[in-house]
């Protein structure tokens, strides 16, 4: 269900920032949403309004979607972040490649530079 509800809300995401970026800014935008691209089906009037009310519902879609995932996922027990779970126990063998040394290592110190005499 929680899969489902998942891949629902991605198409209605994408569907959403298509419907955004097709609308006409003020300051010229995109323009991709003027009555020139739409030809003489509807006029500049009746593209905004149709672009404003699938904006609407889609927003409405996506909040709804969003709010039933999180109810979805607020009881199952489940970790909530990959932070809240403890690092793994035993993490590499020892003697791996990428395991670390059991006693600690002083770090070694640069060679102090050498001073030309004349």
């Amino acid at each position: 269900m929680t899969t489902v509800l998942l891949v629902l809300h991605f198409f209605v995401a994408a569907a959403l920032i298509g419907v955004v970026l097709l609308q006409r800014s003020e300051g010229g935008g995109l323009g991709i949403g003027s009555s020139q691209g739409m030809g003489n089906l509807m006029s500049g009037r009746g593209t905004a309004n149709l672009l404003t009310r699938a904006t609407a519902v889609l927003a409405t879609l996506f909040m709804a979607l969003a709010l039933a995932l999180g109810l979805l996922n607020q009881g199952t027990g489940r970790q909530r972040s990959l932070f809240d779970s403890p690092p793994a126990a035993g993490g590499a063998a020892p003697g791996a490649p990428g395991a670390l040394p059991a006693t600690p290592v002083a770090p070694v110190a640069p060679p102090a530079p050498a001073v030309p005499t004349n």
